[in-house]
């Protein structure tokens, strides 16, 4: 113990030895009591405050002690007024005594109201700084009274034992480490940056998912594109100011192309507009094609442009301005990175201008209407006039023809039985000399009668021979 302190320590105890030795006794007697001249011996008025405080800033403690100016040490009739002393008390370390600094600590001060409040401050806290303090009065036995420093440090990541930055392919693992000094000991808190729910996975099926995870390290199993992003490591025990780092997490995979819509129709003379929706990490280079390889070039009639959807998805846009005839075909978007590239087909096809459109259909409306009229110009015998045209319908033709089949299939047999009839007369007559007579169809039955009388008389006349005789019989049944 330093000689300093042991004298401000052993202050009473070496007013009473020289009290004894002025009166010449060496023992304990009533004589060296403590006495007090004043009505009321000292009494504190106030409890000392525990003080917490960051690191860095100024502390106080205040120690306010009444009727400590009217309380006397007696000894051989002189009095000692009682002091205030300023103890570090878990070092055992006397401080200051009355406004006196006795340490040599440069940042300590104590200063007075010159009435009954005696304050300890202590600039520029540090961690050694903290523990237990005591504001002591010498009395007999001693008073005091004692408080707690605590010293507080914010959060401060470690940069060095924290991750950066970090690149993984999709399917794989990634961790993510963050440290942090401070007292208390700060909580590691993980979340995106974008405020979607990180997953976690634990196993093959196994899948949480959370707005917050806490813990020095982050594990990422079975990476997919839609974790990449930033992610937010957030170090707190307290004491502000909050701290957080931001560690980048990349997803790397091949090239993916969609297409909205694989076919595209628009008319000669008007604007259209192709898309193709691209995922690509790391960012690939996007370009257009026609499909004969000729590849567009953005112009006057050709305008290209990317709209970022997500830092790893954009939309491919081409503009084409006033369609000629050539435009139509196929186009190619065709997306390339250092992992693979891929491309997506579109179609542009031609439609008819809404106007004209309409004047086909109403044309073909007006061309309707004239084909009634003329479908009501029929001519008797059903022909009609169309175009300046004379048509006839093969239906009325069908129909006389199967007509005239009727009545020939009912006229056939009686013609038959005609011819054979004027054969056997014609015969006969050539048999007997004489020519036959002319017949007609109208009087068939009258001539055959006829015929037959005749050859009848003659075969009398020639004496009623037979055959030999010229006689010639013809007999027919209508």
């Amino acid at each position: 113990m330093s000689a300093p302190e042991s004298r401000v320590q052993n202050l009473s105890h070496q007013q009473k030895m020289d009290a004894k030795a002025d009166s010449g006794r060496e023992d304990n007697s009533v004589s060296n009591k403590i006495s007090s001249v004043g009505a009321f011996e000292p009494d504190f008025v106030i409890p000392l405050e525990n003080v917490t405080i960051a690191q860095g800033r100024d502390a106080t403690f205040t120690c306010v002690v009444n009727n400590l100016g009217g309380h006397r040490v007696s000894g051989d009739g002189a009095s000692v007024p009682a002091k205030v002393a300023w103890i570090k008390a878990d070092a055992k370390a006397i401080l200051a005594i009355h406004e006196h600094v006795i340490t040599n600590n440069d940042r300590l001060s104590v200063t007075h109201n010159d009435y009954n409040t005696w304050t300890l401050n202590i600039r520029g806290v540090k961690m050694e700084d903290a523990g237990k303090y005591m504001c002591q009065v010498n009395t007999d036995p001693m008073k005091m009274q004692t408080a707690t420093l605590e010293v507080v440090i914010p959060p401060d990541i470690i940069n060095e034992e924290t991750s950066g930055d970090m690149m993984v392919p999709e399917g794989g693992s990634a961790k993510l480490v963050c440290r942090a000094r401070g007292h208390p000991k700060p909580k590691i808190t993980w979340r995106r940056e974008d405020g979607r729910e990180i997953i976690a996975r634990n196993g093959v099926h196994q899948k949480t998912k959370a707005i917050l995870v806490e813990g020095e390290m982050l594990t990422l199993s079975k990476v997919t594109r839609s974790e990449m992003g930033a992610y937010m490591c957030i170090a707190s025990n307290g004491v502000p100011p909050t701290v957080s780092k931001r560690m980048k997490l990349q997803v790397h995979f091949h090239p993916l192309v969609q297409v909205p819509n694989q076919l595209v129709g628009a008319p000669v003379l008007t604007d259209v507009t192709l898309i193709c929706n691209v995922e690509a990490s790391p960012k690939a280079i996007n370009y257009w094609q026609r499909e004969n390889g000729e590849m567009i070039i953005a112009g006057d009639r050709y305008a290209l442009t990317e709209k970022e959807n997500n830092m790893y998805a954009i939309e491919m846009i081409l503009h084409i301005r006033r369609l000629q005839s050539t435009d139509f075909g196929g186009y190619k978007c065709i997306s390339k990175n250092s992992i693979g590239d891929t491309e997506g087909t579109i179609r542009l096809y031609e439609m008819e201008r809404p106007g004209k459109k309409a004047q086909r259909e109403e044309d073909l409306n007006e061309v309707t209407k004239n084909e009634v009229v003329l479908k009501e110009n029929r001519h008797e015998d059903g022909s009609r006039n169309q175009n300046g045209r004379l048509y006839k319908d093969r239906s009325q033709d069908a129909d006389l023809g199967s007509g005239a089949a009727q009545a020939r299939q009912l006229i056939m047999p009686f013609l038959l039985a005609l011819f054979v009839l004027l054969a056997s007369k014609v015969s006969c007559c050539l048999a007997n000399g004489n020519a036959p007579a002319s017949t007609g169809l109208g009087n068939d039955s009258m001539r055959v009668a006829e015929s037959t009388a005749t050859t009848r008389t003659m075969a009398e006349a020639n004496g009623g021979g037979g055959v030999a005789g010229g006689s010639c019989k013809a007999r027919f049944i209508l």
